[in-house]
């Protein structure tokens, strides 16, 4: 099942790639594995699966010894300060950064390390208050911010669009985001690029890579639907 599921999904991020005149190879199709056995994660790996999300930090631990080497492991949940230390190092990219105080901590782990670290700027482009993420309008100040912290490397934009029942609804919003990151590359921030936009979940990443994503993140339609009862604690 998961391996077709994951077909169906590339198929689609295809034909999608061909209607806004994209090239395939410039859409990461990020599996999302959370509450998903590792048994799970290897029939896709086996899939051909390598980038891999997850939005529990004990959860991610618990799985990057049991996965082969070579998967790119990306932070896609709220990530509290008090967990950065455990991250830094093993994911590539931390798609849910949403203010100055995580990154100055992701910055602090990094030069102990002596890593750089891809984040993305998480956000809130619809305000939904059950969301996290920046407003809109206080993105481009704090990119400023962040970017003079050593070890840390903004590599573009996050955004988790609301549920609809129509994917067409969120259009508007991946709009407002390309857009967003449009107005920062303008601005020439040393230590920022804006070539990542990590938008789209199973219900509407169609409409996201239409709209210009750069990063899909998919569970259900890899996985078929969450066990909310194997969830770990953050």
């Amino acid at each position: 099942m998961i391996r077709e599921n994951l077909r169906h999904v590339e198929s689609e991020i295809q034909a999608a790639c061909e209607r806004a005149g994209r090239d395939v190879s410039e859409v990461t199709l990020i599996a999302v594995s959370k509450t998903k056995p590792v048994e799970m994660l290897r029939e896709a790996y086996e899939a051909g699966a390598r980038d891999f999300g997850e939005n529990k930090v004990q959860e991610l631990m618990d799985k990057i010894p049991q996965m082969p080497e070579d998967v790119r492991w990306h932070m896609i949940g709220h990530l509290q300060r008090n967990k950065v230390k455990y991250i830094v190092g093993k994911v590539c990219l931390i798609h849910s950064v949403d203010s100055y105080r995580l990154a100055e901590e992701i910055s602090r782990e990094a030069v102990k390390q002596d890593v750089s670290v891809d984040i993305l700027i998480e956000v809130n482009v619809a305000g939904e208050e059950s969301k996290f993420g920046v407003a809109p309008g206080d993105v481009i100040p704090l990119v400023k911010e962040i970017s003079g912290l050593p070890g840390i490397r903004i590599r573009g934009l996050m955004t988790i669009a609301p549920f609809v029942e129509k994917p067409e609804e969120n259009r508007e919003i991946f709009e407002k985001l390309r857009h967003l990151s449009v107005d920062i590359m303008r601005e020439n921030v040393d230590n920022v690029t804006m070539n990542v936009l990590s938008m789209g979940m199973t219900g509407d990443y169609v409409a996201a890579v239409e709209e210009g994503a750069t990063c899909v993140r998919v569970g259900t339609g890899i996985f078929g639907e969450r066990d909310y009862s194997r969830e770990q604690p953050s």
